[in-house]
C-alpha cells in the first residue's frame, strides 16, 4: 500500500507543478521543517490524515496531508516550478526521491516536544543532517535552496494543556523563539540559501478555538498570543539578517494573509469567498467526535459540508485547499522577497 501511495504522490503533482509558470528562478530543491500545515505524509497511518475524507479533493483519497487537498507546501513548490518534494518517511520507496527536496515536517509537532510524539524541530534538522551525510545532495543543490519553516502553534497548546498561564505567555515566547533562531542558523549553515518562516496563523480565529469562545467571531485573547509571537518573531528574523549580512531569513505573514482570505471579497471578482470562514466543513456529529472518527463498528461518526470549496476551514485546526489557495494568493506578491 506505500509503495502504491508513493507512485500516486510522484505522479499527480505533475500536473498541478506544470500548471503554473516558474516564478523563483534558480531554485530547485525545497526543504520542509514543520507541522501538520506543511506536513504531506510524514505522520504515521494512526494519523488523522491517513482517515476519510482526508484528501477527498485531492488526491481523491487520504494521502498524509491534513487537508481535503493540498497543504502550504504544495503551493510553495508549484511557486518555485517543481514538484512537491517526498517527505521523509517515502524516502526508500523509490529511485531519485532527491529531486526536488525532503519534507521533514510531522503534523502535530513543534519547537519542543507536543501532545504528540513525533520529531520536533531539532530532531527533524538532525534527519536533514542525516540525509546530507548520505551525500543526496551537493552544495551546489544547497545553494539553490529553500527551506520552508511552520512551527509553534502546536508549542502553545501544549503549554495551555500543560495548565500554563496567561501571565508567564511572554516569557514563553521567548524561549520559543530563541529556540527557532538557533534552528534557523543551523539550517543555514548547513547550506541552503533562503528560509522562508511562516509566522503563526490567528489561533484565535480557529474552528476549535472559536467555538468554544467567540464564535462567530475570532477569540481576541488568542489573536493577541499570535501577534506577540509574530512581532518577536519580526525582530529576531532581523537581527539574524544583520548578523548575517544578507537576507536569508523571510518571514512570511501567515497572519494576515489568514485575515486576508477569510474576509468578503466583493469588490475582486474572481477571487474566492467564504460566507461563514470560521465555520468548519468537517466535524464530528459531536464534541466528543471529530473530521475522520468512526465508531466500533467502522460507522462515520464526521459529516462533511456539501462543497469543500466554500469553506476557509477544512476542520477545526486546518484550512481546506481552497482556503490554502486564498492564503497562498494573498501572500503570493510578498514572495519575491525570496529570490
Amino acid at each position: 500500500m506505500e509503495n502504491l501511495m508513493f507512485f500516486i504522490f510522484l505522479a499527480l503533482p505533475i500536473i498541478f507543478a506544470e500548471a503554473h509558470h516558474v516564478r523563483a528562478e534558480g531554485f530547485t530543491k525545497l526543504f520542509v521543517f514543520g507541522d501538520s500545515y506543511v506536513d504531506t505524509g510524514n505522520s504515521g497511518r494512526q494519523a488523522t490524515s491517513w482517515k476519510k475524507p482526508y484528501g477527498i479533493t485531492f488526491p481523491g483519497k487520504p494521502a498524509g496531508r491534513y487537508s481535503d487537498g493540498r497543504v502550504f507546501t504544495d503551493y510553495i513548490a508549484s511557486w518555485m516550478g517543481i514538484r512537491s518534494p517526498i517527505p521523509y518517511r517515502w524516502r526508500k520507496m523509490g529511485k531519485r526521491v532527491e529531486g526536488y527536496g525532503m519534507n521533514f515536517a510531522y503534523g502535530g509537532t513543534g519547537l519542543f516536544d507536543t501532545l504528540v510524539k513525533a520529531p520536533n524541530m531539532t530532531t527533524q534538522i538532525n534527519l536533514f543532517q542525516q540525509v546530507l551525510e548520505y551525500k543526496l545532495y551537493t552544495k551546489r543543490d544547497l545553494n539553490s535552496s529553500i527551506a520552508l519553516v511552520s512551527l509553534a502553534g502546536n508549542d502553545y497548546f501544549a503549554y495551555l494543556a500543560g495548565n500554563g498561564t496567561f501571565e508567564d505567555f511572554p516569557a514563553f515566547t521567548t524561549s520559543l523563539i530563541k529556540q527557532l533562531s538557533l534552528n534557523l542558523k543551523h539550517i543555514h549553515a548547513m547550506g541552503v540559501r533562503k528560509v522562508a518562516v511562516m509566522g503563526i496563523q490567528p489561533l484565535g480565529c480557529l474552528p476549535q478555538v472559536s467555538a468554544l469562545t467567540s464564535y462567530p467571531n475570532c477569540s481576541v485573547t488568542a489573536n493577541s498570543i499570535a501577534n506577540f509571537h509574530n512581532q518577536m518573531l519580526e525582530k529576531s528574523l532581523q537581527k539574524l539578517n544583520k548578523d548575517s549580512k544578507d537576507s536569508v531569513f523571510v518571514k512570511l505573514d501567515i497572519y494576515s494573509a489568514f485575515m486576508a482570505a477569510m474576509k468578503k471579497q466583493e469588490h475582486h471578482p474572481g477571487t474566492l469567498k467564504f460566507k461563514d470562514p470560521l465555520r468548519q466543513c468537517c466535524r464530528g456529529v459531536n464534541s466528543a467526535y471529530s473530521c475522520g472518527d468512526v465508531n466500533k463498528n467502522g460507522a462515520k461518526k464526521y459529516v462533511t459540508c456539501k462543497n469543500p470549496n466554500s469553506a476557509f476551514f477544512w476542520d477545526g485546526v486546518h484550512p481546506s485547499q481552497a482556503g490554502w489557495n486564498a492564503v497562498y494568493s494573498a501572500l503570493k506578491s510578498s514572495l519575491h522577497k525570496l529570490r
